[in-house]
């Protein structure tokens, strides 16, 4: 009697569940949602191909110190990296005199306090250190960027769908707003104060162009820094930023695969060496 009672309320179950299933995309077929902006006008980013895509992908080191170099002439007034530290750069190839060096002259100095009068004070910054917020607080961050907060870009080409292209499509990607938009979507008209970016997903971002002209930032190596370069560079960067370990990554992976065709073999001829005297 259980066993039927109970196969009963499942059946109920299943049924109620058909039921809801059937009218859900009924009233979605019936009431299709309405036209959107942000769905037709949004772009999806272009593959740029960075040497660290794919199974095999390495990091190009030149590129990393020039992506570097972006954010420090260009990003890190705004945009905190608070998950790295100085003396990771080291991964990339500069040295350890080099990170001293760049740590001791980094604009933003560590906050602490002093011994003596237990008063809020700096200190410069030391390589085990990571790299300090440009802002005190989010309410002095919200005051100096139109109420908006800067996000941090430690992790950010992994907190983003198809990450480095996207890092690359939003910062290459301000345009005008096209007239078809507003003549369609009257009430999608980029407010004032906010910027046009096909490639933000509402596709209106309160960051302003952060790479405005060609030369902006000078190459130490002699690569010219169009914008499209160095939009390149820091979408390499951060990427370093947020998985430094893929190419030991990649290397294990590698190793897992080639050892699993080795083991495959060697069971498959074990089988067959236990086998091979049976008759079927």
């Amino acid at each position: 009697m259980a066993r039927l009672i109970s196969l009963v309320i499942g059946a109920g179950f299943v049924f109620v569940l058909a039921l809801a299933l059937f009218f859900t995309a009924k009233d979605a077929i019936q009431n299709p949602a309405p036209e959107s902006a942000e769905h037709e006008f949004h772009l999806h980013p272009e593959d740029i191909h960075l040497s660290s895509a794919g199974f095999f992908g390495k990091f190009d080191r030149q590129q990393l110190q020039r992506g570097f170099q972006v954010y420090k002439e260009v990003c890190a007034a705004c945009h905190s990296l608070k998950y790295v530290s100085f003396r990771d750069l080291e991964h990339i190839g500069y040295s350890e005199a080099e990170v001293k060096a760049i740590a001791n002259q980094w604009v933003i100095e560590q906050p602490t306090v002093n011994p003596e009068t237990g008063e809020a004070a700096t200190r410069k910054n030391l390589p085990s250190d990571r790299f300090p917020l440009p802002f005190a607080n989010d309410i002095a961050a919200r005051a100096a960027n139109n109420n908006a907060i800067p996000p941090d870009l430690s992790l950010m080409t992994k907190a983003r769908h198809d990450g480095s292209n996207y890092v690359h499509a939003l910062i290459t990607g301000y345009r005008n707003q096209p007239a078809e938009l507003i003549e369609k979507f009257p009430g999608a008209k980029t407010p004032p104060g906010l910027h046009y970016n096909p490639y933000f997903a509402n596709l209106n971002i309160a960051m302003p162009p952060p790479l405005t002209s060609d030369g902006q930032v000078t190459y130490s190596d002699g690569t010219k820094a169009t914008k499209d370069q160095m939009a390149r560079d820091v979408s390499a960067f951060l990427t370093w930023t947020a998985e430094p370990n893929l190419e030991a990554r990649h290397a294990a992976g590698f190793a897992a695969v080639i050892f699993l065709l080795i083991f495959v073999y060697l069971a498959w001829g074990a089988y067959q060496n236990v086998w091979r005297d049976i008759k079927h």
